[in-house]
């Protein structure tokens, strides 16, 4: 009897305990998908990475998902319409029920083939469940606060709280030369708030976009996790941007080839003063010593052999987080600001 009641006590002090928010990033070779889980069992997913000929990526995400435990996904979130974010959707929607699509409005390179036909597919899959997202929105999805800080070309105006300070940097700033894919400047980029948890993602924006949130004055604040813009590229992650947001812990959704640049590692280590950085893949073309420590990368092989292990954070409501590589098991804990 004393046992029995010990079980049931025991079971309902778990269901009482509050639940956690969870972040993974899957591996898609230096695509992007990102899946979030509320502590209220809602979900969000960033972009369905890569339309590969074995539907690879498709599977991986769908295999996340389940990992989750979730059996469907609330929220699509597409932040821009390059196949590397949105190749393996129309796969994904028929493994999965998907609640809702959002993106940035019309793609600004329909007159790309390859652009146009993603585009399509997307728009006739999501049909009336589709919302195109303006600065300031909030996307809602309940137990987390999330606002889109820009989308389509168009930042906030207004700074968020713990924002509004100057960004010394600004004044050294120098632009690069026009992006050759104009739908990355289009990216949604949205700062996801759990407590004092704050996680900011920016989808491909470049170096020429990122002093709309930043310069003169820093619009976002500082923030906790930062996903690394454009897979660590060099074509955006400007020391502009870092300087401004500071971020403890920073993570990679990289691909064996495909960032990050060495010069993205120095700039995240001494002007964003990052604690650690995590990779989704070891940079095979960047020195192994600019790389984070091996604990902190999920993949190590060229594509051909990749395992697609998985990144993933565990968010307490006290402002803990708890980053993990389910390669090894290795985790590391961290406080929000």
């Amino acid at each position: 009897m004393k046992t029995l009641l010990f079980l049931l006590l025991s079971a309902l002090v778990a269901s009482a305990a509050p639940k956690n928010l969870e972040i993974y990033w899957i591996d898609a070779e230096g695509g992007a998908a990102t899946l979030i889980v509320t502590p209220a069992g809602e979900s969000m997913l960033v972009d369905t990475a890569n339309r590969a000929l074995d539907d690879r990526d498709a599977k991986r995400i769908f295999a996340a998902a389940q990992k989750a435990g979730l059996k469907k996904i609330d929220i699509l979130l597409t932040t821009h319409f390059h196949g590397d974010h949105i190749g393996a959707m129309p796969v994904l929607a028929t493994m999965i029920p998907i609640g809702m699509y959002m993106d940035h409005g019309e793609s600004v390179e329909i007159a790309r083939p390859n652009v146009a036909a993603a585009y399509h597919a997307y728009t006739d899959l999501a049909g009336t469940k589709r919302r195109s997202l303006k600065p300031g929105d909030k996307i809602p999805l309940k137990g987390v606060d999330i606002e889109v800080v820009i989308s389509g070309g168009r930042a906030i105006t207004k700074a968020r709280t713990g924002g509004g300070e100057s960004v010394t940097r600004c004044a050294e700033y120098k632009a690069h030369d026009p992006d050759v894919d104009p739908d990355n400047d289009q990216s949604v980029g949205f700062v996801l708030k759990f407590g004092k948890f704050d996680f900011l993602d920016l989808g491909d924006l470049t170096w020429n976009s990122e002093p709309k949130l930043v310069c003169p004055a820093n619009l976002i604040g500082k923030i906790d996790l930062f996903q690394t813009s454009h897979h660590g590229l060099d074509r955006s992650n400007s020391p502009q941007l870092l300087e401004a947001i500071q971020p403890t812990v920073a993570v990679m959704n990289n691909g064996p080839r495909k960032g990050p640049n060495a010069s993205v590692f120095d700039t995240l280590r001494h002007v964003g003063g990052v604690q650690d950085i995590w990779q989704g893949h070891l940079a095979l073309g960047t020195p192994k010593e600019m790389n984070a420590p091996e604990d902190m990368i999920a993949n190590f092989e060229a594509t051909a052999d990749c395992k697609g292990n998985l990144l993933m954070v565990s968010v307490e409501a006290n402002g803990k987080f708890t980053m993990t590589n389910l390669r090894n098991g290795f985790s590391k804990s961290y406080q929000a600001k």
